[in-house]
C-alpha cells in the first residue's frame, strides 16, 4: 500500500479533524498515511469534495504513488491554483490546466 500525502491550507477545523482521524498530521496542514489503500483514499477524497463547496477559499492537494500517472505519482486538487502532472519527452512537469 502506497504513502498518501494531503496538504490542506486555510480550511475550517472540520477538515483537519477528519483528516487526523485517518492520517497522521506531521506538520500543520500536512497529513500522511503510509498504508492507505485505494478504497480508503477515494473515500477520503469524496468527503473532501463534498465539504469543499461550502468553504470560502482554501485548498487541498492529495498525492500518492501511481503506476498509471505521469512520473508515477497521482495528484488531485481542490481550490486554487489547480495543478496537474504532465509528462513531456520523458520529463514530468507540474502545470496549471486551462
Amino acid at each position: 500500500m502506497p504513502m498518501t500525502v494531503v496538504v490542506a491550507s486555510a480550511l475550517p477545523d472540520r477538515f483537519r479533524g477528519f483528516l487526523a482521524s485517518c492520517m497522521c498530521e506531521i506538520a500543520p496542514g500536512v497529513f500522511t498515511s503510509p498504508n492507505m489503500n485505494d478504497g480508503v483514499r477515494q473515500r477520503v477524497w469524496e468527503v473532501m469534495c463534498e465539504w469543499f463547496p461550502h468553504v470560502q477559499g482554501g485548498s487541498i492537494v492529495m498525492t500518492w504513488p501511481s503506476k498509471h500517472e505521469p512520473g508515477g505519482q497521482g495528484i488531485v486538487t481542490l481550490g486554487l491554483p489547480r495543478r496537474e502532472l504532465a509528462e513531456h519527452d520523458g520529463m514530468v512537469f507540474v502545470r496549471n490546466p486551462p
